[in-house]
């Protein structure tokens, strides 16, 4: 018996919301388990925000009124997304038509910049540094990322992250083309950066490696958990587009049924426990990189999106 449409949408939406820290937990237990430690538990993530949660609420006498409204934006921006890709299904739901592949990239830059600001606004010098170091990896990551996905467009002749995943389905020749194999290669290691694996990121508080830490350095309490919350299905959710719409479109639900969606739910975890694994090793293994060479791999990056709109037309 198929469930209603809405009900799987409203799913859709609590997937990436309570799933997204157990991503990041098993990242960050293997990547400890790859240099020989113990590492916390995969379930650390969650205690973690509920003890922000009770915590209190300290602000810094110089922000304004975006220190409070910064991390909302970023919280809600990541719970419309979902309503736009397919996370269980691989039909439409009925509000996946407020916006296509472009403009959920777009509802997800609007999320990180809401999150720049407030490092920003708070006023210090640790906050004014990791958004100037984040703008500096948007510079070339944000344009790499639009490139990509207007190549999956030409590639499919559709916006919609739906029509992307029939067609690598159903068309085998498509899925092994020149094109679609550079926008998969270009958006792996475009990956690296917007999930902070890249290896000049690190999440421990030393001032030469702080990126996207520092820009939240000022928060405490209920609202840095929210931040962090955010970031996490950030990540999930950039998963969920190189896996279903790019990379392995396979496993998604067809019927809407209550065991297909169960199904679903377990290639979820699946996959994503083998990219998972995948961005911690690049993570772990390479030596760490100086900042000014950040780059390179993005310029990679860049170049396989040119090259797969190339090799589109051709």
């Amino acid at each position: 018996m198929a469930i209603s449409p809405i009900l799987i949408q409203v799913a859709q939406v609590l997937v990436v919301l309570f799933v997204a820290p157990l991503l990041h937990g098993f990242i960050l237990k293997f990547e400890e388990r790859i240099r020989r430690g113990q590492g916390p538990s995969i379930f650390q993530p969650y205690r973690d925000l509920l003890k922000l949660l009770r915590k209190e609420i300290v602000v810094p006498e110089s922000a304004s009124w975006v220190f409070w409204v910064a991390p909302v934006v970023a919280f809600t921006t990541m719970l419309l997304v979902p309503m736009l890709i397919p996370v269980l299904t691989n039909y439409p739901l009925p509000l996946s038509n407020m916006g296509d592949i472009l403009g959920g990239g777009l509802v997800l830059t609007l999320g990180s910049f809401a999150i720049l600001l407030a490092g920003l606004d708070s006023g210090q010098p640790f906050g004014g540094m990791g958004s100037s170091r984040a703008v500096m990896l948007t510079i070339l990551a944000e344009p790499t990322l639009i490139l990509i996905f207007v190549g999956i467009t030409f590639l499919d002749h559709s916006m919609l992250p739906f029509v992307a995943n029939h067609v690598l389905v159903r068309n085998l020749a498509t899925y092994w083309s020149p094109a679609h194999l550079f926008l998969v290669f270009g958006f792996f290691i475009l990956l690296t950066v917007e999930t902070d694996r890249l290896p000049i990121h690190s999440s421990i508080h030393y001032e030469i490696y702080m990126i996207d830490e520092a820009r939240i350095l000022e928060y405490s309490g209920p609202l840095l958990a929210v931040l962090k919350w955010s970031t996490w299905m950030k990540q999930f959710i950039l998963y969920t587009i190189f896996l279903n719409v790019f990379f392995f479109p396979w496993g998604l639900s067809t019927s809407g049924s209550l065991p297909s969606l169960a199904l679903a739910l377990g290639f979820i975890i699946l996959k994503y426990g083998v990219v998972a694994v995948a961005m911690s090793i690049v993570d772990t293994i390479q030596s760490r990189l100086r900042f000014y060479r950040y780059q390179e791999p993005l310029a990679l990056s860049f170049l396989f999106a040119i090259v797969a709109l190339i090799a589109n037309q051709i």
